[in-house]
């Protein structure tokens, strides 16, 4: 579940919206009344929703926006006036006077964009570093060398024998490196 901020410049209008999302099931980590709170507070979060107002003590919405790292929403609520004509890239802007439903819909599609890109995230492969690529090209090129493989074919040896035997392919390539080496 996302973590979430509210950030009102009254405290009283945050407590209120806390409760109601807490009501519904969401948890609230922290409730602010100015911009750097905000930015404090998430410091040791990796993501998140900021449900806030148009302007908060310290600065406005388009402010926190810029110092927010990109794997947080904001999710603004303002009155129509402030959000007609508005440009809010990376701020999804919700009217005031609120209506419950249509702020518990937004955070929980805010939150499933949240979980979608961990999953995405997760699922993507690592990079791999200089040195792990240098000791591949090796073993490729000693199995290209010994054996007259192409290319291709030395790195489709070095990915089945890593999948065989369920290690990683840097270190496959460095036990190929280290038998071909005594042969």
């Amino acid at each position: 579940m996302a973590y979430i901020v509210v950030a009102f410049p009254k405290m009283e209008d945050a407590v209120s919206i806390k409760n109601l999302l807490m009501k519904n099931g969401y948890l609230v980590a922290a409730v602010c009344t100015s911009g750097a709170k905000v930015l404090s507070t998430i410091d040791s979060y990796n993501e998140g929703i900021i449900v806030c107002g148009y302007k908060l003590k310290d600065m406005i919405y388009s402010e926190l926006r810029v110092n927010v790292p990109v794997e947080f929403e904001i999710l603004l609520l303002a009155s129509p006036s402030k959000i007609s004509g508005m440009n809010y890239e990376g701020v999804i802007p919700v009217a005031m006077p609120l209506r419950v439903g249509d702020l518990i819909n937004t955070v929980a599609m805010l939150s499933i964009n949240i979980e979608r890109r961990r999953k995405k995230l997760k699922n993507m492969p690592k990079k791999r570093s200089a040195e792990e690529q240098k000791i591949i090209d090796k073993a490729k090129s000693i199995l290209m060398e010994k054996h007259c493989m192409s290319e291709a074919e030395a790195y489709r040896y070095l990915q089945k024998a890593s999948m065989d035997s369920g290690t990683g392919l840097a270190e496959t390539a460095e036990m190929v490196i280290c038998i071909m080496m005594n042969v």
